[in-house]
């Protein structure tokens, strides 16, 4: 690919604005060579304004969602895309939350611009383990754990059951669920099934893949070893 190609699909400009910035001398080699369009230089040797560029296609991205945020990129108020540095959005092929988490639920959240990537995770023939904690407006029945594992669960207006979850009891009112799927608010609506209500909720892991002490709103690249941990099996404790 062109480097002009290259440089405005990762959201530096337009190519019109990327011509600028090679008249202007601001792209160069690791060395400080200033560029030109024809040369052919490997992605990590490239540099503007002296800072190496964005990673190439094929970024994955964990983030650690905080709540108030949605997935969204139409809806209004914070979205998590600003939560990242401001080209990101302009990226060609765009960067995708992989599945959804809602406003007012926090944790961990993949995005990639690998659409095959995004599809294999969520596709439900995957079983992609996800992780849940949540916090209860009432205490447990001591019943939950045998529902959500018979298999037989059936969610209000769907016509399929849900694949069992595993539920572990973290408090009177708190509790880790693994669920295999990921239908429209499935956590909450289970609870609710129950005669719950979810108070607070954070997604703690995807396979084995966990937020290892990131903030609310601090995120990072992930490499192939890391992805591959999405698909591993959860252990014990959801971790």
């Amino acid at each position: 690919m062109k480097l002009v190609r290259l440089i405005a699909n990762l959201g530096y400009g337009s190519r019109k604005e990327v011509m600028q910035l090679f008249r202007e001398g601001r792209i160069t080699d690791a060395a400080g060579e200033v560029l030109y369009t024809d040369d052919k230089v490997a992605h990590e040797d490239v540099r503007i304004d002296g800072e190496p560029l964005d990673p190439p296609t094929g970024l994955v991205l964990l983030m650690h969602k905080p709540t108030g945020y949605t997935c969204s990129r139409k809806d209004a108020g914070r979205l998590v895309y600003d939560l990242l540095p401001p080209r990101w959005r302009r990226r060609d092929p765009a960067l995708s939350t992989v599945g959804r988490l809602d406003r007012d639920t926090s944790g961990l959240l993949l995005l990639t611009d690998d659409g095959a990537l995004l599809h294999r995770i969520i596709s439900p023939k995957a079983s992609v383990a996800k992780v849940y904690e949540a916090t209860l407006a009432r205490d447990l029945g001591g019943g939950e754990g045998e529902l959500f594992a018979s298999g037989t669960l059936m969610l209000e207006s769907e016509t399929t059951p849900l694949a069992p979850a595993q539920l572990e009891v973290l408090a009177p009112r708190r509790a880790r669920l693994t669920v295999t799927e990921g239908r429209y608010h499935q956590v909450r609506r289970m609870f609710a099934a129950t005669g719950n209500h979810v108070d607070a909720l954070e997604r703690v892991a995807i396979g084995q893949l966990a937020l290892d002490g990131l903030a609310p709103g601090e995120w990072r690249a992930l490499d192939a070893a890391g992805v591959a941990k999405a698909f591993e099996p959860t252990v014990p404790g959801g971790r």
